[in-house]
């Protein structure tokens, strides 16, 4: 079924709606053991919340296919991932709010670490802090400000993440991305993808050539790798396919920039897990649904710190009694696809879902985790038909046909 098919069943009222999103949540057992991380974390409230809700497991795009944030993303709010892929360019543009032209390809940068050999040591440059990225985007923009006709924008975002604007009109995105998505190998060429992006590979390539011998001097980020070249292009607000008046509470940039393309109102940036749960509280007068990011499972998760990343669970399972204790109409706590500290990196494994909902039908799953869940009322289905589930529950869709 189209996902678009619901829109013309929506009808608006009052209720509420909460999508509690752990990022990266979907695990791998790693070590002796034999739980993921969600099943090896102490989660008593998100168990006790399971028991009373309809559970299953979620695939992101489809099986066997990994999927990036952006398009898992695009998929939680009811968008066809494949038909709305958006590069990840113009994901953190949004993010920090800049402003996109339709002359603009936008372009995700990772600063990293390489070798006198040009080997690729660390992707993410040891994680440098924002005022690291601050100052590197400062001398690269000093030095580069053009490549041959072609305005060159450089904007930090967030430790080793920042955004490059290339202004002309004409360029194109169909361009190999310069990150292998692994270290030991040197980074990979801007190479054009089809004949008439030749001219941006040849201007990308020039500037890569040109921030290596920018950044030959810096001890981490002696690197800029390309990721995620993307055009400016409108989507349709939450508020127009869904009537939905949505606030998002997420500390990254790239996600906010996914909730401004989609129309929400960007709420406060808290820096704890528990100030997005503040947040939460105070905004939820004044919105009728919210999404609320949790970055730090995926980020330990992409460290491969199993550990880690179950503490991070056990710290968001803390704070779910102040979630519940809104009585929303609607609870969704899911994640957008899975990051196995086991492979530090994303995968295609399909991760839990659970929807709270007085509406509900409860099925047999007393614990919140991968192998109970595939037992649960909803199966296994694609996350794009997640947001209908959610808007039925909150007596959002009337009935289709006579």
């Amino acid at each position: 079924m189209d996902p678009e098919f619901i829109d013309s069943l929506v009808v608006k009222n009052t209720t509420k709606i909460i999508f509690l999103i752990m990022d990266g949540l979907g695990g791998l057992p790693m070590g002796q053991g034999d739980q993921t991380e969600l099943e090896a974390a102490k989660t008593p409230n998100m168990d006790a919340l399971a028991g009373k809700s309809v559970c299953g497991l979620l695939d992101p795009i489809g099986y066997g296919i990994t999927p990036g944030s952006g398009p898992a993303h695009f998929a939680l709010f009811g968008y066809d991932p494949v038909k709305n892929n958006i590069g990840r360019g113009i994901l953190e543009a949004a993010g920090i709010d800049f402003p996109m032209t339709e002359r603009d390809l936008l372009i995700r940068i990772n600063f990293a670490t390489i070798d006198k050999k040009g080997v690729i040591i660390d992707r993410r440059a040891g994680r440098i802090d924002n005022e690291t990225n601050e100052r590197i985007c400062r001398k690269l923009q000093d030095k580069i400000r053009k490549i041959s006709d072609v305005e060159v924008i450089f904007e930090p975002v967030r430790e080793h993440r920042a955004l490059l604007a290339l202004r002309r009109r004409g360029l194109r995105e169909e361009i190999q991305e310069t990150d292998p998505q692994k270290t030991g190998i040197p980074a990979s060429l801007p190479k054009a993808l089809i004949p008439e992006a030749e001219e941006t590979s040849g201007i990308l390539q020039k500037l890569v050539d040109k921030a290596r011998e920018v950044l030959s001097d810096e001890e981490k980020a002696n690197m800029l790798l390309l990721r995620g070249y993307s055009t400016y292009r409108r989507y349709p607000y939450l508020s127009e396919r869904f009537g939905l008046n949505a606030l998002a509470i997420a500390t990254y940039p790239m996600y906010r920039g996914i909730a401004r393309l989609l129309g929400m109102v960007i709420g406060p940036q808290p820096d704890s897990l528990k100030g997005e749960i503040v947040a939460l509280r105070e905004n939820y007068g004044k919105y009728d649904f919210f999404f609320v990011h949790v970055k730090a499972t995926d980020s330990r998760g992409e460290d491969g710190n199993f550990d880690a990343k179950v503490k991070v669970i056990e710290e968001v399972d803390s704070l779910v009694p102040m979630v519940t204790d809104l009585k929303p109409d609607v609870l969704v706590i899911t994640g957008d696809h899975s990051t196995p500290a086991a492979l530090a990196s994303h995968s295609w494994h399909p991760l839990p879902v659970l929807l709270y909902s007085a509406t509900a039908r409860p099925d047999r799953v007393k614990r919140f985790g991968e192998r109970d869940c595939i037992s649960g009322g909803l199966g296994r289905m694609p996350t794009v038909h997640l947001m209908g589930l959610a808007l039925a529950h909150a007596g959002r869709l009337e009935k289709f046909g006579a």
